[in-house]
């Protein structure tokens, strides 16, 4: 037996053993309390009953917003200043730029549709607000908030492809009748299927939440939690960070806002914390049953052949899918670095579009479990930077297959400059994983990182091998409340 393999397979012995021969060295102190998963969960208000209160018929939905603004004035104030409004966050230091930048769906470039700038008229059918067709949609004008797309309870209530207007069939007056606190069924409507459809960007959030089990998601299946006990509001603002639209480490929602620091009965895990993210243990597997998009290659659309939603469709291009895996693994501070607009890239190389921040060295680092998405984008040859075709709507690719055009309609939305020449280029763009969080019994265990082919890559992370082998070069204080734990939108 090689000597690596048999120090590997001494050493996970020697850890499940200590674990049995020595439980009082690792137990918790006596009288220790136990998290308990709703002790800090702030109790819900009762719901207003609204049908007395609101009287129709309801006929559109900014008629509908009107009815709200009556008693709700206050509210729509504080909500026009959120990111799900502004779809932008506060200004923030982006790594290499010597003056903060304010971004979000607004203005990035991601490696799915691409933009919405040229798009509106389909990518904002999530923005919380009507008519938004345009560069000219009217941010300060409070009827044009849709109350209803967070606070149905109908179940009935869905938007159009036309800047987000109700549907022709919803009976308005009994959505806004009916509204009440957001459930995952709120939330969900855009987030479970960003991109596009369902799970297709995030691997951690899907259609399965609505309804979950205990095997999707311990907080929700087995316990109930709702989105919003965890993403609470103050003012209509959420806690949450996404690392897909952000770049700091602002409001971010962290396990230690419900959890302890040293959580675990285990001292020996306890331990861990100062360098690894609840999530990697807690979270083993990402798109437990609904598969995600791994892969998009814009390059091969236009193509007539046979079509599928996971492989291939002419409008979109070539897709890979991926159904119950591992997430891959990088240290992360909070922060990431940002592509923006008009930035030079290495067409031979891979655009790191959102890569996370954070090394072996940095103390306020953890390794992170995050979902890469790979893709393959359009770029100007002359100008060496990813741009924005307009694919929805009249003169879009969707509609004519005609790369140019659509090229240069999108170069007018943006102004970003076009040369004529385009060709295509990688991307990969990080996802935290922090939902689908596992019942504790299906938590990694010590050998599924500290063995022969574990699933942590350590010479990457920066360690010289193993470091329950080698030992570690990090050099930490650890203080409760500064881990883990990310929002994800």
């Amino acid at each position: 037996m090689p000597r690596r393999q048999w120090i590997v397979i001494t050493a996970a012995a020697v850890l499940v053993l200590a674990g049995i021969a020595l439980p009082m060295v690792f137990r918790a102190a006596p009288g220790t309390a136990r998290d308990d998963p709703w002790a800090h969960v702030e109790k819900a208000p009762p719901p207003t009953v609204h049908k007395p209160l609101i009287q129709g018929p309801i006929a559109t939905g900014p008629d509908a917003t009107r009815t709200c603004l009556k008693c709700h004035a206050t509210e729509a104030h504080d909500f026009m200043k959120t990111s799900h409004w502004t779809w932008l966050g506060r200004e923030a230091m982006i790594a290499g730029r010597s003056v903060p930048s304010r971004i979000g769906k607004r203005n990035l470039i991601n490696n799915y549709c691409i933009s919405i700038q040229s798009n509106w008229e389909v990518c904002t059918s999530c923005h919380a607000g009507y008519g938004w067709r345009d560069d000219t949609f009217d941010f300060t004008n409070a009827e044009n908030i849709d109350c209803l797309v967070c606070h149905d309870q109908t179940g009935t209530y869905y938007r159009s492809y036309d800047g987000g207007t109700p549907g022709e069939e919803v009976d308005l007056t009994a959505v806004a009748q009916s509204v009440g606190r957001p459930t995952r069924s709120n939330c969900g409507y855009c987030h479970f299927k960003g991109g596009g459809g369902d799970a297709v960007k995030h691997g951690d959030l899907d259609g399965t939440f609505y309804y979950p089990d205990d095997r999707i998601d311990a907080h929700m299946g087995k316990h109930g939690f709702e989105c919003v006990d965890c993403h609470r509001t103050e003012r209509h603002d959420m806690v949450g960070r996404g690392a897909s639209v952000s770049a700091d480490a602002e409001n971010r929602l962290t396990c230690e806002s419900c959890h302890s620091g040293a959580p675990h009965q285990n001292a020996r895990l306890n331990t861990h914390v100062q360098a690894v993210a609840c999530q990697t243990c807690h979270i083993p597997r990402m798109a437990v049953a609904a598969p995600t998009k791994m892969s998009w290659d814009w390059s091969t659309a236009g193509q007539d052949r046979e079509e599928n939603e996971h492989a291939y469709l002419k409008i979109k291009g070539s897709f890979e899918y991926a159904q119950n895996i591992s997430p891959d693994y990088y240290w992360y501070n909070g922060r990431t670095q940002r592509y923006l607009m008009g930035d030079k890239i290495d067409p031979e190389g891979v655009t790191q579009l959102n890569p996370p921040e954070g090394d072996v060295h940095d103390s306020l680092a953890r390794i992170w479990p995050f979902k890469v998405h790979r893709g393959k984008q359009v770029y100007d040859k002359v100008n060496r930077c990813f741009l924005v075709p307009k694919v929805a709507g009249e003169g879009g690719y969707w509609t004519e297959f005609d790369w140019d055009l659509a090229l240069r309609l999108g170069s007018e939305a943006t102004g970003l400059p076009y040369s004529g020449q385009y060709g295509f280029a990688r991307s990969d763009m990080h996802w935290p994983i922090t939902h689908m969080v596992a019942t504790k019994d299906k938590a990694l265990q010590c050998t599924d990182c500290h063995a022969e082919n574990g699933r942590l890559e350590w010479a990457r992370l920066g360690y010289d091998g193993d470091p329950a082998y080698r030992g570690s070069p990090r050099s930490v204080t650890v203080r409760a409340g500064v881990s883990s734990g990310e929002g994800s939108r």
